[in-house]
């Protein structure tokens, strides 16, 4: 059987970190939608688990670290996996959508929900997968050419019949996150009629992080043209925005480890723009509709900001698409080759007035 239009109670396959999450949430979209009454549970990483939690198409979230997975600490036994396979078996799910992107293997995945009897397993797969995928899709990235990952995972649901004329990504925050950002702005004194805007500095992998000394650069001119700046990031990263702070003379306002996730999204839709790096903040700017300067390390081809008015900042290397958390050859020319000049004139042509509409 390999029919999905009955299939109402839903598993998506997604155990990757925030950004991808995100840039799966037309795909969802169009999964929920293609059938009455579907409901999607999301099985997803930790990270993943944090802003699924805040996507309106996603009815519950299953937590799971995936031994396969670089992220996931070494364990003594299977038991966790053992675990897993019971309880998504006690769900009698009837489908599931495994997502990933062109470089990760699907059959781990896949073999867990074949063990957890869901009859229905959709995928990518390189390879032919015999039984344990019932709707097979041949890999064909990036031999074949390289498409956005958004585009990507709504072709691999078109293929059981899921679309939706709606391709944006999705993400919502409460009216109280929304509440306590205004607070917070209030009591740092930031005067929202005055020109102002987010720069989140930090970013999970050391390849994918423009210089601190060039971030202090762009925030030192943007401020000299009178713009209020707000420097973003987990606590961990409050002694990368001091530092920042520090070489730009002073400049703007940290909120290193002040703001949980649904707060970040409430300041960032309020941003008229966000400068980041090529990290989950850029997709979470795409989503609610803010303008980005995007300072993207090549690393990945398919990960720029979708649907939303962005500048995407690089210095072409020949080393380009090395899928390294680490820059192998030491340089980092592909970030450390974008002059802060760059980023302020990328940042000021966005801030002149959008018709975008964005997501209250």
């Amino acid at each position: 059987m390999t029919d999905w239009s009955d299939a109402r109670n839903v598993l998506a396959v997604r155990l990757d970190t925030l950004g991808d999450v995100l840039m799966t949430t037309p795909a969802l979209r169009a999964l929920k939608a293609s059938a009455r009454g579907r409901r999607v549970t999301l099985l997803t990483s930790p990270p993943g688990a944090a802003v699924a939690r805040l996507v309106p198409e996603i009815d519950e979230v299953i937590v799971y670290e995936a031994p396969w997975l670089k992220a996931t600490p070494p364990r003594a036994s299977s038991a966790p996996d053992l675990e897993m396979i019971h309880r998504l078996r006690g769900q009698d799910f009837e489908a599931a959508a495994i997502f990933t992107v062109y470089s990760q293997n699907p059959l781990p995945s896949a073999l867990l929900c074949f063990l957890a009897d869901i009859p229905l397993r959709l995928a990518h797969c390189r390879e032919n997968p015999y039984g344990l995928l019932t709707n097979w899709v041949r890999e064909t990235e990036p031999e074949g050419g390289t498409r956005h990952e958004v585009q990507r995972q709504l072709d691999l649901v078109a293929s059981i019949g899921a679309v939706t004329p709606d391709t944006r990504l999705s993400l919502r925050f409460s009216p109280g996150a929304a509440l306590r950002v205004d607070e917070r702005l209030a009591a740092l004194g930031v005067n929202l009629a005055r020109p102002w805007a987010v720069i989140h500095p930090g970013a999970t992998a050391p390849s994918r992080r423009y210089p601190p000394e060039s971030f202090a650069e762009v925030a030192r001119r943007l401020a000299g043209r009178g713009l209020t700046l707000l420097l973003t990031g987990s606590g961990g990263e409050a002694e990368l925005i001091a530092d920042i702070r520090r070489m730009a003379g002073g400049v703007g306002h940290s909120l290193a480890g002040d703001l949980g996730l649904e707060e970040l999204a409430a300041l960032i839709a309020r941003a008229p723009l966000l400068i980041t790096n090529n990290t989950g903040p850029a997709h979470m700017a795409a989503a609610l509709g803010t303008p980005v300067v995007d300072l993207y390390a090549l690393t990945n081809p398919q990960h720029t900001p979708w649907q939303v008015p962005s500048r995407v900042l690089s210095h072409d290397v020949p080393c380009r698409w090395c899928y390294s958390s680490v820059c192998r050859t030491g340089h980092h020319l592909c970030l450390r080759g974008v002059t802060p000049e760059e980023v302020v004139a990328a940042a000021l042509d966005l801030l002149t007035p959008t018709p975008l509409e964005r997501v209250p």
